[in-house]
């Protein structure tokens, strides 16, 4: 599903959203979530981050190879305080109430930066993380991204690719279709449920200096 925000960047739920649910539709674009303002903001901070370059983070490089060399950081407590306020959104407490059992919520977010020959190849999210202190790794239950670079040429590529299972190829891989592809709009949310395969198409070499710069990450559940 689809969904236009009138007011980019406007503090209240965005038209449409009153009636949304995961449950029936798994897949969630929100176009224009972001305002130029508040992308500027973000990019700002980006720009003092600590990154982290792919050829650094070899647990992630083995599931990833291939990959490029993107970048990975945290994000600051104001920048932090600002997303979290802009994803109260009823769908995604709803999603997240209607699992049983739940000892604990998570969210986990970090920046990310895509420069040209860089991509992420396909999965499904399920890798839950390890153990901590004896109890469960929490359950990633809805996945998300949001792009906020100033400009995105659809020559650059960076798309991302959501599929559907149809089964298991020959090969002993799942039998993928495209559902979704969606291009990196500057001030758009996407949202989806989890597990879905999906990957982040390579970047063009035609993109230059320009940068697919997002933020991505999960809302989870801990149970016991």
């Amino acid at each position: 599903m689809k969904i236009v925000s009138g007011q980019a960047g406007h503090a209240e739920t965005p038209a449409g959203l009153e009636s949304f649910s995961f449950h029936h539709t798994p897949v969630l674009v929100i176009e224009n979530f972001w305002s130029a303002e508040e992308r500027g903001l973000f990019r700002e901070a980006m720009e003092r981050a600590n990154w982290n370059q792919l050829q650094d983070m070899s647990y992630v490089r083995q599931d990833f190879p291939n990959s490029g060399n993107w970048a990975k950081a945290e994000i600051a407590q104001p920048q932090g305080r600002l997303l979290l306020s802009r994803l109260e959104l009823p769908c995604i407490q709803h999603y997240i109430e209607s699992f049983p059992n739940i000892v604990r919520r998570h969210m986990g977010f970090s920046y990310y930066s895509y420069g040209a020959g860089d991509c992420l190849l396909t999965h499904d999210d399920t890798d839950q993380g390890h153990p901590t202190g004896g109890k469960p790794a929490p359950r990633r239950r809805i996945a998300l991204v949001s792009y906020f670079h100033e400009r995105w040429d659809c020559d650059w590529g960076g798309e991302l690719m959501i599929y559907a299972s149809r089964g298991e190829g020959q090969d002993g891989k799942p039998d993928l279709a495209i559902t979704h592809c969606i291009a990196p709009k500057p001030g758009s949310l996407v949202m989806f449920t989890v597990p879905r395969f999906h990957r982040v198409c390579r970047v063009d070499e035609t993109a230059g200096e320009h940068r697919r710069l997002s933020i991505a990450g999960w809302f989870m559940t801990q149970h016991a």
